[in-house]
């Protein structure tokens, strides 16, 4: 498995968006079992009301707008009455306990995350099982004895406080960690004596998207919002106004030191980080999920005034690390696939630069540092290639990979010598690598546990043809010796937005379908970032109708060689992937049998008028634009259902803490698809509570969640699962 966590350094980046992977052992098919069918679906009667809005004179009506209010008192007996109906469905599927088992057991094996490094410290996470959150554990160098320094598990009775940001300070005196309850983006920072192991009384509220840089013992730089003055919006979701706070141990938030703000933009990120010498303050700033201004203070020299080294939102770039006088800057300015310059601060427009790793064939997806060198992770066709240099871009050597896959992690500080990170591909379970900078050999730190037979599975990338003759991979897995006759029960995955690039991994929740003779499969769409900026910018504002041809030509490609047939074909995405199978759920309703729709942005119109929406408007325009209400009405899931018309088995999933994605798209596209489902598909929504976007979901909860969908999947696929006690 690959341990996700989620350190929400910046929005820039956009690592609180991706995905969760998982990892399950192989399960022999056994004899089929007759199925009875869930009973007819009688859906809970939901009310409209007169709504209806004019873009620039076109009539749009929204008669489910009620359902927005989520914390309405209709809106939750709402939701209870649909989840009654979703669960009785689910309850009739004879094998879903069957799955649920079979993953719990899948699931409870030894899963850690890639080291951090601090001094003598190594930290991790590691998860012995079934335990609802990872264990942070620390230990002293290689040969240390582990032991929990945080347990989260201990925080709430239900699992449902996830441990976000992390920091040691400079000489390992205290330790930071931010918490989040409930999958909510908002997060209390806490201070531990790390030599005691004890709490110290600072408390750090109304904290979102936030690093922790410390500045040597005494106190960090972290992003806030002001208290609110009516305590009862204590955690509103009106998020406005981000701020950059100086927070020194042992006194009250109160008198933290204002940094950074900016009056005239409420709306504005902003992100503080040092660099690791603590000789530069850096601001990143952003206005959404694209683009970036940066900022940067000498602090060898008091007072200086903040000098922009990247201006105007119009690249994206980051400060990989500081050359003595120089920053090292990872930017796309003049470079679509990226590159690194050096510059003074002085004089960061680009006539000064000097090219440290000029821009290749290859997208540069990452650069970090570690042991005094540059490691630059590249994506050739999807797949991790690293190589390390140094500082001035020479001498360049490539670490050696276990294989085609996906690599992670790299970054140490500049006096260590060994560097750590993870690899993990569709059929090679997650496994976590030393590798030392000296002498370029790598060597297992943390194997793999899982009983995972890789030998049984073969993965193959393909490469078709979309609407408009691009060439896009697909990644295909399945058991070895599947006979292609165009019978097979078959997965379809894909995300294609905000410059996210899907690698390929290991996952145990898909397993469980691979090893009942399903294929799975992974489409790498344009509006990702696979093959640089211009592979996102064909999947942005008015483009991004290629998105969904490029997914809907990766379905007719496997019907037309024979992996499956529409009949077996089911599709799944989360968060923009939701947006991406609502859209082709409505385009093309004919194409598949199944829908899963995972907390998806299904109205288009309205997306940006709710919590942090607005900061999508950077990838996807906003009605409030003539132009742009144009090309957004055309896709939108929620304006494009019609009634009587014959959509796929779809299940709805969404969190009641969703704060990103506020489960009123999700709601609102239930209760239209319920009313114009023009065949007995079922159309149902599971509303999870106590839950969000994703990120620190409980393992109870994700294994909960898993099993539903896939017996959804099994059962309106027409697929067998054993009902035998499982002999593994």
């Amino acid at each position: 498995m690959i341990y996700v966590i989620f350190n929400n350094h910046s929005p820039l980046l956009l690592n609180f968006m991706k995905k969760l992977l998982f990892s399950l052992p192989a399960l022999i098919l056994l004899a089929s079992c007759s199925m009875n069918a869930p009973k007819s679906i009688s859906y809970p009667k939901t009310k409209t009301v007169d709504q209806t809005d004019d873009y620039f004179g076109t009539k749009v009506p929204d008669p489910y707008r009620w359902l927005e209010n989520d914390t309405a008192a209709d809106v939750k007996a709402w939701v209870d009455e649909e989840n009654k109906v979703t669960n009785a469905y689910l309850k009739e599927i004879p094998y879903r306990q069957a799955i649920r088992k079979r993953l719990e057991k899948l699931m409870d094996y030894t899963r850690y995350s890639v080291p951090d490094q601090s001094g003598e410290w190594l930290s991790y996470y590691k998860n012995n099982g079934l335990q609802n959150q990872a264990v942070l554990y620390v230990q002293k160098g290689l040969q240390g004895v582990p032991s929990v320094l945080l347990d989260p598990n201990t925080l709430s009775d239900n699992g449902t406080k996830a441990i976000q940001e992390t920091a040691f300070s400079k000489h390992q005196k205290y330790f930071a960690y931010a918490v989040a309850a409930a999958g909510s983006d908002w997060q209390t920072i806490h201070i531990m004596d790390f030599s005691t192991r004890k709490m110290i009384s600072d408390e750090l509220e109304y904290v979102k998207f936030t690093g922790i840089s410390w500045k040597g013992d005494d106190g960090f730089y972290y992003s806030g919002y002001d208290a609110p003055k009516d305590e009862a919006l204590k955690y509103s979701n009106k998020t406005e106004f981000q701020k950059v706070f100086y927070h020194k141990i042992g006194t009250p938030q109160s008198s933290d030191r204002l940094i950074y703000e900016d009056k005239e933009h409420p709306l504005r990120y902003v992100d503080a980080q040092l660099t690791e010498d603590e000789r530069f303050l850096v601001l990143n700033i952003s206005e959404g999920t694209d683009g970036v201004e940066i900022k940067v203070k000498d602090l060898q020299r008091p007072g200086q005034a903040w000098m922009t080294i990247v201006p105007g939102f119009n690249t994206n770039a980051y400060v990989v690390g500081n050359d003595g006088d120089r920053l090292l800057l990872y930017t796309n300015n003049g470079a679509p696939n990226f590159k690194v310059v050096s510059l003074m601060p002085q004089q960061p427009d680009s006539a000064h630069w000097t090219i440290v790793i000029p821009e290749r064939t290859d997208k540069l997806e990452s650069v970090t540092t570690g042991g005094g060198k540059l490691f630059a992770g590249y994506l050739k066709d999807v797949c991790s290639k690293v190589i390390q240099y140094e500082y001035d871009g020479s001498h360049p050597k490539a670490v050696r990979l276990p294989g085609s896959g996906t690599a992670a992690g790299f970054h140490a500080q500049a006096s260590d010598s060994l560097i750590f990170y993870s690899y993990t591909s569709y059929n090679y379970p997650t496994a976590i690598f030393q590798y030392n900078i000296h002498t370029g050999r790598s060597a297992i730190f943390h194997a793999s546990e899982v009983n995972f037979n890789p030998e049984e599975y073969e993965t193959q990338q393909v490469f078709y043809n979309s609407e408009d003759g691009t060439k896009v991979p697909m990644f295909i897995t399945h058991k070895k010796g599947v006979k292609l006759d165009g019978n097979n029960p078959t997965m379809l995955y894909a995300y294609g937005g905000f410059n996210i690039s899907i690698t390929p991994a290991f996952s145990a929740m898909n397993q469980v379908f691979l090893e009942n003779g399903g294929i799975y499969c992974v489409a790498n769409i344009r509006g990702g970032g696979e093959y640089g900026e211009q592979w996102h910018k064909a999947g942005m504002f008015k483009n991004k109708q290629n998105v969904f041809d490029d997914f809907i030509a990766a379905a007719e490609y496997l019907i037309k060689n024979k992996y499956t047939n529409t009949q077996q074909l089911a599709i799944r995405g989360r968060s923009n992937g939701g947006l991406l199978i609502g859209a082709c759920m409505t385009q093309r309703p004919d194409l598949y049998a199944v829908a899963i729709p995972q907390v998806g942005v299904m109205d288009m119109l309205r997306f940006q008028k709710f919590t942090v929406g607005w900061g999508w408007v950077s990838e996807y325009g906003s009605s409030d634009s003539a132009d742009q209400f144009k090309y957004l009405i055309k896709y939108s899931p929620l304006q494009n259902l019609k009634k009587g018309i014959c959509y796929p088995a779809t299940l709805i999933t969404t969190g009641d803490h969703d704060d990103r994605v506020v489960p009123a798209h999700s709601f609102k596209f239930a209760a239209t698809l319920q009313a114009d489902q023009g065949c007995s598909n079922p159309a149902l929504i599971r509303i999870d509570h106590d839950a969000g976007h994703g990120g620190g979901k409980p393992v109870s909860k994700l294994i909960d969640e898993e099993a539903d969908i896939w017996s959804f999947v099994f059962y309106n696929l027409h697929m067998n699962y054993p009902l035998k006690e499982d002999k593994n």
